[in-house]
């Protein structure tokens, strides 16, 4: 399932083989919460635009449509037209985000729907038959995401709570993926490490959560509010007890040069909403740092967003075209921010590959780690 090609210190070069195809990482998965990309971005454009993974969410797709619709529906690659790898997060997020509105106990989590309050229980076994129905390849365990900072005592007490929850997934996903109605018959199965930002935490809960087999292990609970070093450490601390053998995960992260320092300290996969989000209010990212398109200075600048991109936005408008979409409210002026910024994700990510494959990781992030922060 996982081959590791090589390796430049701790950073990973690999390839990943699941259900609906191959994936070479290191890799950033685009986020489709609703089984759509914001901003008006089909499955179709993912094509275009590079993605090898995509990402959906458990919560919001068992609240609407409902995953017993997407079942019916053929599962979440059908329903969707997306024929390749599909990540499901297990809705702990989500749930955990609703923190007045959710009770916690160690059965799982009773919270009131953000759509229309109706109270409803999501457990491991319940997150296990979501993710069964959507029929992802990579379904994500059932974890709880403390905000931070949070007390010590409350973080291990989730850190232990989370571990016994991980081991109920693993029973109730092997005995989904026995079912004759089975989606996906071989969908994967990846844990979630927590515990804060105490690295002590971390690291016990990395080396019991490895205990148990999964297909690849995931770190979670970070970029919620923490400075960016204290995530960096808290990598460096983790990811010695990480198995080699497995794909890693950071959940949520992030920016262009959080991507390259994570890649450096042996991270293969990542997600993030940041670049569709910032595209929608015009944000976009080049090769020489970020730029505000709505900025007056691009009224009548004739270039494309980036001069050297070949995203089919970059090819086909320029800078003084996408500040007037925007300043005119027309929907095109997300979709085509949207579409440039992930095509700048997956190049960035491609571009990571290629100098893990020469030998130049190093150079690559002492050039661009820092670059790719600046705001133009």
């Amino acid at each position: 399932m996982f081959e590791l090609l090589k390796t430049e210190d701790r950073a990973r070069r690999g390839r990943f083989v699941c259900p609906h195809g191959e994936v070479q990482t290191p890799v950033f998965m685009n986020v489709g919460t609703q089984a759509a990309i914001k901003g008006g971005v089909s499955a179709i454009d993912l094509k275009e635009v590079g993605c090898q993974v995509e990402l959906s969410n458990t919560y919001h797709l068992h609240l609407r449509p409902g995953d017993e619709v997407v079942k019916t529906m053929g599962g979440l690659h059908q329903f969707m037209n997306w024929d390749g790898p599909i990540l499901t997060d297990s809705g702990g997020f989500q749930v955990f985000s609703l923190s007045g509105l959710r009770k916690i106990t160690e059965e799982g989590v009773t919270f009131a729907s953000h759509l229309d309050g109706r109270r409803i229980f999501m457990g491991p076994e319940e997150s296990m038959r979501i993710q069964a129905n959507l029929g992802s390849d990579i379904a994500m365990a059932f974890d709880e995401c403390v905000e931070n900072p949070a007390p010590y005592e409350y973080v291990k007490q989730s850190c232990e709570r989370t571990l016994r929850w991980l081991a109920r997934c693993k029973v109730e996903h092997d005995h989904q993926k026995t079912l004759p109605d089975a989606v996906n018959p071989n969908q994967m199965l990846f844990g979630i490490n927590q515990g804060g930002t105490y690295a002590d935490l971390r690291v016990w809960h990395m080396k019991e959560t490895a205990n148990i087999e999964c297909d690849g292990y995931a770190i979670g609970g970070l970029a919620v509010g923490e400075e960016t070093q204290v995530m960096y450490d808290i990598i460096d601390a983790v990811e010695p007890h990480m198995p080699k053998e497995k794909p890693r995960y950071l959940m949520g992260v992030g920016t262009p040069s959080n991507l390259i320092e994570a890649v450096f300290r042996g991270v293969d996969f990542f997600d993030c909403v940041m670049p569709a989000r910032n595209a929608r209010h015009g944000k976009l990212y080049t090769w020489e740092g970020a730029l505000n398109i709505k900025n007056e200075k691009y009224k009548t600048d004739g270039r494309p967003i980036d001069p050297v991109c070949q995203c089919p936005v970059c090819k086909s408008f320029s800078r003084s075209y996408l500040r007037h979409l925007f300043a005119s409210g027309e929907m095109l002026a997300m979709r085509l921010a949207v579409l440039h910024n992930l095509y700048f994700y997956n190049s960035l990510m491609q571009r990571i590959r290629d100098s893990l494959d020469e030998g130049s990781f190093s150079a690559f992030r002492a050039e661009y780690s820092q670059k790719l922060a600046l705001k133009i």
